[in-house]
């Protein structure tokens, strides 16, 4: 996975990594981040939590909105994931930050690297920018959710990193 370079990001990682106050590792793994108008536009709803209106207030430097040319009809997803995986393409962006199973699919589909925030924890732990283990710990505090086996295998990696 690419240290530095452009990503494009769903709603769902850059909500919980704003959630647990980690939305600030995106800028060391992957450089730049552009986000398409529909995520903003879910970000920003007014059942948002109020960390997320509140992060919104400043956007930070390495993170663009974009509006996408080219809508690819024949993703039947939500429109932030649609609008997403629409924009990777159309960029030649390789990497989607994205957690939705068939969001993740549809982006595999199409030749892109889906990234989600389980993955993203686990880059930032192994490159010492958190622990991991303890911000897995916030994240299973909100209301993401991901199989117990699925988040147990994540803490075991990260665990086994620090012996």
């Amino acid at each position: 996975m690419s240290a530095q370079g452009v990503v494009v990001a769903d709603t769902t990682p850059l909500n919980y990594l704003i959630l647990i106050g980690q939305v600030e590792v995106l800028r060391p793994l992957f450089g730049q981040v552009v986000i398409p108008d529909a995520v903003l536009a879910e970000l920003s709803h007014p059942k948002a939590p109020a960390a997320v209106a509140s992060w919104l207030l400043n956007l930070p430097g390495w993170l663009t909105v974009e509006k996408v040319a080219r809508l690819d009809q024949t993703i039947q997803l939500g429109q932030g994931e649609t609008e997403a995986i629409s924009l990777a393409v159309e960029r030649k962006i390789s990497i989607v930050l994205m957690d939705e199973r068939r969001g993740r699919s549809a982006a595999e589909t199409r030749g892109l690297l889906a990234v989600g925030t389980l993955n993203i924890l686990d880059l930032a732990d192994e490159r010492g920018l958190v622990d991991g283990v303890a911000m897995l710990e916030a994240l299973k505090q909100t209301t993401f959710r991901a199989d117990s086996e699925l988040l147990d295998r994540f803490e075991a990696c990260m665990k086994a990193r620090k012996s």
